[in-house]
């Protein structure tokens, strides 16, 4: 059912409208969370949002012109005021948002003008799910501003959508769901479009420990996730080689590590963690490659307990499971790699969040 939020034209330029949603760290069954597999086999994930963040600002303005602004890679995008935007070219997100807002959401009427400026604290195709949870956030953003009742499985489910449906975009399911809900969650996927997100109750002790026993690498170099997700997706549909059996093995591997961090076992977490990563380098030739694999050795050689890439793969972040003993040790090794960077980070509860400023 279509519904209509109108805002009154005195209110131009009184306020403005904030909202963050955090990145998130995939902890296990990346992979299963997309479309063949999970409405065959059933997916499931486990990942656990941080304090990095995907940020969008709206200004009502009355000088008649749409306007973004995506301030961290330096792009904009300009136009009359419309009741619909080409989803092509720069910004193309934030365009497809518009159009399913005002299709949805305000009677196929334009919004009237406004500026939108977003910022994402990790760069595009870093494997921390920045798209999708810029998209939450820019949703998020509307939802404030025009007073939509939705709560959090709908700004997900529609965020899926909308880069699934509308753009056509490859990839999973979890990425949405982790910015919206926020905190640990143990998520699974289902024919139908069925979707169930299980917040987990971590000890903070727990989460302390992974946290002095997590590093974070970037690899600097952001990939094109869409090419890993095609070629996974065309051998799951032509069931090639064992890569059924090896996504398998991963939606396995989030089981045990739900049960390994639950416990506060970080060698298990660990052992998981290894066989997840052997497994999804098995399942595409696109999810490693030299460099990748000469860091993954170097930090294992090191004394690193267990490594695997964040997200789809073939670059963005590496994240390795080290003792607390030879965390900064390993952080000294890696800061003489000539390219990328370590940095930190810190699990949070909360998921997107909005607000209004009155000027």
């Amino acid at each position: 059912m279509i519904r209509s939020y109108f805002f009154s034209s005195d209110m131009q330029n009184q306020f403005l409208i904030r909202s963050r949603s955090p990145l998130r760290l995939g902890l296990a069954g990346g992979g299963t969370d997309m479309e063949p597999f999970y409405s065959k086999h059933g997916g499931c994930v486990l990942n656990a949002t941080i304090d990095l963040y995907a940020c969008c600002t709206i200004k009502p303005k009355n000088d008649g012109k749409i306007r973004f602004v995506a301030s961290d890679i330096g792009e904009e995008f300009e136009s009359e005021i419309t009741d619909y935007l080409e989803p092509v070219g720069a910004l193309k997100l934030h365009k497809a948002v518009y159009n399913r807002i005002v299709k949805n959401f305000h009677g196929g009427k334009p919004l009237g003008a406004f500026k939108m400026e977003t910022y994402c604290d990790s760069p595009p195709g870093s494997g921390l799910g920045s798209s999708s949870t810029l998209v939450v956030s820019i949703i998020k953003a509307y939802v404030e501003w025009l007073s939509i009742p939705f709560g959090d499985y709908d700004i997900a489910h529609l965020a899926y959508e909308i880069e699934r449906q509308d753009l056509k975009m490859k990839g999973g399911k979890q990425d949405q769901y982790a910015a919206t809900f926020g905190g640990v969650n143990f998520m699974e996927f289902y024919e139908n479009d069925k979707t169930i997100i299980n917040p987990l109750n971590v000890r903070r002790w727990i989460l302390s420990e992974l946290e002095q026993s997590l590093v974070l690498f970037y690899t600097g170099v952001s990939r094109e996730s869409s090419n890993i997700i095609k070629e996974q997706s065309k051998n799951i549909e032509n069931k090639a080689g064992n890569t059924i059996e090896m996504m398998m093995v991963i939606k396995q591997e989030a089981y045990d590590m739900k049960e390994a961090l639950l416990k506060g076992d970080l060698r298990a977490m660990a052992d998981s963690m290894c066989r997840g990563w052997e497994a999804k380098k098995a399942s595409s030739t696109k999810i490693s490659n030299s460099n990748i694999d000469r860091i993954y050795s170097v930090v294992m050689n090191a004394g690193a307990m267990a490594g695997k890439i964040s997200g789809a793969g073939g670059g963005g972040f590496i994240m390795f499971l080290v003792p607390p003993s030879k965390r900064m040790k390993i952080l000294r090794l890696l800061e003489q790699e000539k390219v990328g960077r370590t940095m930190p980070c810190h699990f949070v509860d909360d998921g997107s969040q909005s607000w209004r400023i009155n000027k």
